[in-house]
């Protein structure tokens, strides 16, 4: 798995986007299409969100783009594979795509909008909906630093095309602990409040 797998943050992904997602993924190493999407769902899935549906409707434009190139592989006792590689052209997308404008992250959450609830309805049930994202942040979070303690524990000793990972791992790790401050805040405030409903 390459050093792009430990990527985070939490963005919804556009045809665009994921474009970009894949080939940034294949800059280190080759891959399988089912490689591709296992790194969507156990560790891109941290930065991106993509179906495996997507995945390979996107590989298929991109190799019609000429922006990757697929070549089959034998197995023995297996249908073949096909293992996607970027093309020079694919770089040089890749490249434009760097040097432009980076579009600010948009966030919908709907338990932001149950927050404005508060005092008309249930507050149990927005009480338990951050008890519920409090222990999903504290997930992540463990995994994070397990990550940075493993492959990431002295940063300035990296290789350089390993300290952008890095910084994209420690943005996940500081948004994830700002998540379990605000979580403790909200509990703290919520408890507070009448119950109505």
């Amino acid at each position: 798995m390459g050093a792009i797998s430990y990527i985070y943050l939490n963005l919804e992904i556009s045809g665009m986007a994921l474009t970009h997602a894949i080939l940034t993924a294949l800059l280190e190493e080759d891959l399988t299409g089912y490689e591709l999407a296992k790194q969507f769902d156990v560790s891109l899935g941290f930065f991106w969100t993509a179906s495996h549906q997507q995945i390979y409707q996107t590989l298929k434009r991109l190799y019609a783009e000429e922006l990757v190139t697929a070549r089959e592989v034998s197995q023995t006792g297996k249908p073949d594979k096909r293992v996607y590689s970027l093309t020079d052209s694919g770089r040089r997308s890749l490249d434009a795509w760097v040097l432009s404008e980076t579009k600010k992250r948009k966030v919908t959450d709907e338990l932001f909008a149950k927050l404005y609830t508060v005092g008309h309805s249930s507050t149990a049930a927005v009480i338990d909906a951050v008890i519920q994202r409090q222990h999903d942040h504290r997930e992540k979070l463990a995994l994070y630093r397990k990550i940075e303690s493993r492959s990431y524990a002295a940063p300035l000793k990296l290789p350089d095309q390993r300290k952008g990972v890095y910084l994209a791992l420690l943005a996940g790790i500081r948004q994830e602990e700002a998540s379990l401050l605000w979580c403790e805040d909200a509990l703290s405030l919520l408890v507070s409040v009448s119950q109505v409903g």
